[in-house]
């Protein structure tokens, strides 16, 4: 018999197809109920206390969060960032202003990211318009970044097609020998921060039987509004 032949559905002998338990996978959730009356009384304010038990919690990287974001044709994109600011103005993050991610935004000027606490059966979505991050506030955290880091955003033509990963190293070497007698390596003119200011930011809080709480704060003319909404 041939290694094809021995093959079953193109899985080898002995191989777990894990594909095929897909429907079956699934996660009891018993978290606690997540009450109107238990909420911070501003957006921001319950975000630090839930990424505070986040890192409590010793969750992963637990300011990451999944950036979607749309082209001028409506077409889209997500992929994870960290989040490195977060006020009642919104939630900080930054990049390389020529990537796919500043062009979308530049473009349709929204956005929306989500935490994915996935072991405390949480996650929060904000959505909103987004802006620019001021210089000195940029400047600010990129001082706070590693050295390697902050060669590696002067190195890095995001999200262009690039030759291969040996153009990449020879460019950071170059970089590297740019600044080998800079103490404080500038902060490069195509980098900086994002801002979104919400307009609505909804906590998600798994229960049983996939009843979850969903409840979110919503901007009105008014000022916020606290409702909930069918999971």
């Amino acid at each position: 018999m041939s290694e094809l032949d021995s093959k079953v559905d193109g899985v080898a002998p002995g191989a777990v197809d894990m594909t095929v338990r897909l429907p079956e996978m699934r996660v009891a959730y018993d978290g606690e109920a997540l009450d109107e009356s238990a909420l911070a009384p501003d957006w921001s304010e319950q975000l630090r206390q839930w990424l505070d038990q986040a890192i409590s919690a010793g969750i992963p990287e637990p300011n990451a969060m999944v950036l979607a974001t749309a082209d001028a044709e409506g077409l889209p994109s997500s992929r994870t960032v960290l989040c490195k600011g977060l006020d009642e103005r919104g939630v900080v993050f930054y990049t390389n202003y020529t990537s796919s991610k500043s062009h979308d935004l530049t473009v349709t000027r929204y956005a929306s990211v989500t935490f994915p606490w996935y072991a405390l059966h949480r996650q929060v979505t904000v959505r909103g318009e987004v802006e620019k991050v001021g210089s000195a506030e940029t400047t600010a955290y990129w001082r706070s970044r590693p050295r390697g880091s902050q060669l590696g955003a002067w190195a890095s033509p995001q999200s262009r097609v690039v030759e291969s990963r040996r153009a990449l190293d020879t460019a950071l070497h170059a970089i590297e020998r740019r600044f080998t007698d800079v103490d404080e390596v500038p902060v490069p003119p195509h980098w900086g921060g994002w801002r979104i200011r919400p307009d609505l930011v909804e906590f998600w809080q798994g229960r049983q039987d996939r009843l979850h709480d969903r409840l979110r704060y919503a901007r009105t003319e008014d000022g916020w509004h606290v409702e909930r909404v069918a999971p």
